[in-house]
């Protein structure tokens, strides 16, 4: 863990050098206070990594890893205003600290410095590269619209929901690693097998992100535990639970879909969860994606010493209680 702790503080330095001009402030402003609220920085760190095992050093690479964590703080400041989110990373969303067509302008100007960022490349590989963001962006935009859709949609089925956090979530992990295998000149083979590493780590990591919503320590969490339950979000959890429901247990969750209480909301869909077991079951299906996902590195022909931070990163992702 420390040598990802070393490569994020790298990422959090290279961050503060990225330039917005001042003017309108109630534009750049939003952006400079949003970069700033830290995170783990997994993507950008993942790019980083994606480089060096192929040999390529960090530093040719940072200015498409800041790219890709410039548009991945896109996503999330207009995943807030969809989810209508009071906080991120325990601080304060954009369109609550200012409003929504603040957040809307200024989540518009990050994907523009993404694409301005990524173009520091070398010439021969920048259609690749714009290729690869250009493709995950409209995944991205058709898995956030699979899980607003899912909202209003009776017929969500597990397999459904795995393909939307594929899209929305799981496609940018594997892209970041792609990223930096492309720019370091790997093999297509190989870049394929990372980037199916990348994202079945990524499936993984939104089941754990699941699990944590509603079992997380709040003091560390950072955003509101069961925020899920409370939207009636209808996440690995809540579709495990459905099919493992009795008769009984269906009427309940049903009562608590309009339930203004919102503590007993929480407690009483937690204590149903535990009673079937739901957490353990989104745990044993998390397990089965992390071991897909090495099946994958381990297919990429290079010495498993060089592998070793990737494991960590992934060991983390998955082990982790915030």
């Amino acid at each position: 863990m420390n040598s990802l702790k070393l490569y994020t503080e790298y990422i959090e330095l290279e961050l503060t050098k990225v330039d917005f001009p001042k003017e309108p402030t109630n534009l750049y402003d939003p952006l400079r206070y949003f970069l700033t609220l830290g995170g783990k920085r997994i993507r950008p760190v993942m790019t980083l990594l994606g480089a060096e095992l192929f040999g390529t050093p960090k530093e040719v690479v940072i200015s498409q890893a800041l790219s890709i964590e410039v548009f991945h703080n896109f996503t999330l400041i207009h995943d807030d205003i969809m989810d209508d989110a009071p906080k991120r990373r325990n601080k304060q969303t954009v369109h609550d600290k200012w409003d929504t067509s603040i957040a809307i302008l200024s989540g518009d100007a990050l994907i523009i410095k993404a694409y301005e960022l990524l173009s520091q490349i070398d010439p021969i590989k920048l259609p690749l590269a714009f290729a690869l963001l250009n493709k995950t962006a409209l995944e991205v935009c058709e898995g956030q619209t699979m899980d607003t859709d899912f909202e209003t949609q009776e017929d969500v089925t597990i397999a459904k929901y795995i393909e939307m956090i594929r899209l929305k979530t799981s496609v940018l992990l594997g892209a970041s690693l792609k990223m930096g295998a492309l720019i370091a000149g790997a093999s297509e083979k190989d870049q394929n097998n990372l980037y199916n590493f990348g994202q079945n780590i990524g499936i993984a990591f939104q089941i754990q992100d699941d699990i944590l919503d509603l079992y997380a320590d709040p003091d560390k969490f950072g955003k509101q535990v069961g925020g899920d339950v409370i939207a009636n979000k209808k996440t690995l959890l809540h579709l495990t639970a459905i099919g493992k429901a009795t008769l009984e247990h269906r009427e309940i969750m049903n009562q608590l879909q309009n339930e203004d209480n919102l503590n007993f909301k929480v407690s009483r869909t937690t204590q149903m969860f535990d009673q079937l077991k739901v957490k353990e079951d989104c745990q044993l299906m998390m397990q089965d994606y992390y071991k897909r996902a090495m099946k994958s590195l381990d297919a990429i022909e290079i010495d498993s010493d060089e592998k070793i931070t990737l494991i960590e990163l992934a060991e983390f992702l998955i082990e982790r209680n915030v």
